[in-house]
């Protein structure tokens, strides 16, 4: 990517975010807002963090045990740590890598097998990656980084799937029909690496190729993802890392006196997962509250109290992220764990 690219790149995000945010609360009167005299119940916005927090030591979990099966070896706490400041950085913090970038990278030093640690954490934030002459642990490392969020796009498609199966007949006829071939394009579609790599001549060509690309210490990794019968755990904690990010949505929505159908919201969120994979807002800002809102809508939720839910459950994720500040701004103290 071009320099001038690099550096334009975050206001370009930061630039839609805002447009998209004001596209989505141009159509609420303030006037009449201020006189419903709406107010949020703490207990409610609490929950929804606790429920965040717990997805996210989940979904750390799942990465420690695909990278500790590919021998990159660090405590459990120590995954954990990095999960929540990769998901830090990933709010939207001035770097030139992502969170999961950051993840691997400071796996792969902590592990005892990568670089001598920069000088400060703004170097560490903005060091170029040349993957091409990476060392062959550090590209395992973004290999595992792949594995962890190909099984969250998976189950992301499982929960929307089943969603749109529970709802169809309020968005569309053929919905239903669209989530049973979703559902079944993911389970065959992770049935089919299991048996591929069940089946010792596919298992050779995998090993091969990854041979090639110098990741061979992936494959016991590409095992615990989605090998027999251990793609079976996998789908399950998918799901209800999914289902946490709903649950966390609709206790946002109950803070402000209203609720939402789960089939409405095992809709919403993975539609709005799969347009977060475009870059064009910081984590989801103005996008999260325009989808939202135009989902719920079909199910007559208020669309400004969705828009306020939604606005909620942006802090909520943020505030349940911000454990991972303590573990950048001690950085310079930590080193490998005993295990």
């Amino acid at each position: 990517m071009k320099p001038w690219l690099k550096v334009l790149t975050p206001y370009v995000r930061i630039g839609a975010s805002i447009l998209l945010l004001w596209l989505a609360f141009r159509g609420v009167d303030w006037q009449t807002l201020r006189k419903a005299n709406i107010e949020i119940s703490p207990v409610w916005f609490i929950l929804a963090i606790l429920v965040m927090l717990f997805a996210s030591v989940l979904a750390a979990l799942r990465w420690a045990w695909l990278a500790r099966a590919a021998n990159i070896r660090l405590a459990w706490g120590d995954f954990i740590g990095l999960y929540f400041a990769g998901a830090l950085i990933n709010q939207g913090l001035p770097t030139m890598i992502g969170g999961d970038s950051y993840r691997a990278i400071e796996a792969n030093r902590m592990s005892g097998t990568g670089q001598q640690q920069p000088q400060s954490l703004s170097e560490s934030l903005h060091q170029q990656i040349d993957i091409e002459h990476a060392p062959a642990k550090l590209r395992v490392g973004f290999f595992v980084i792949a594995l962890d969020r190909g099984l969250g796009f998976v189950g992301n498609n499982i929960v929307g799937a089943m969603g749109l199966m529970i709802a169809g007949l309020v968005i569309t006829p053929w919905a239903t029909l669209l989530g049973g071939l979703v559902l079944a394009a993911m389970v065959l579609g992770v049935m089919t690496c299991a048996l591929l790599l069940a089946w010792s001549s596919a298992r050779k060509v995998i090993s091969s190729l990854l041979y090639k690309l110098k990741m061979s210490g992936g494959l016991p990794a590409f095992d615990v993802a989605l090998g027999w019968p251990q793609f079976l755990a996998q789908l399950i904690v998918a799901t209800i890392i999914h289902l946490c990010t709903i649950s966390a949505v609709g206790l946002c929505l109950r803070a402000y006196g209203a609720t939402a159908p789960l089939e409405a919201l095992m809709v919403a969120l993975p539609a709005l997962g799969l347009l977060m994979l475009l870059p064009i807002s910081i984590s989801g800002w103005g996008l999260r509250e325009s989808t939202l809102a135009a989902v719920l809508a079909l199910w007559s939720v208020d669309p400004t109290v969705t828009l306020l839910s939604s606005v909620s459950f942006g802090l909520a994720t943020l505030i349940a992220s911000l454990p991972g500040a303590f573990i950048l701004l001690r950085r310079k103290n930590i080193g490998p764990s005993k295990h």
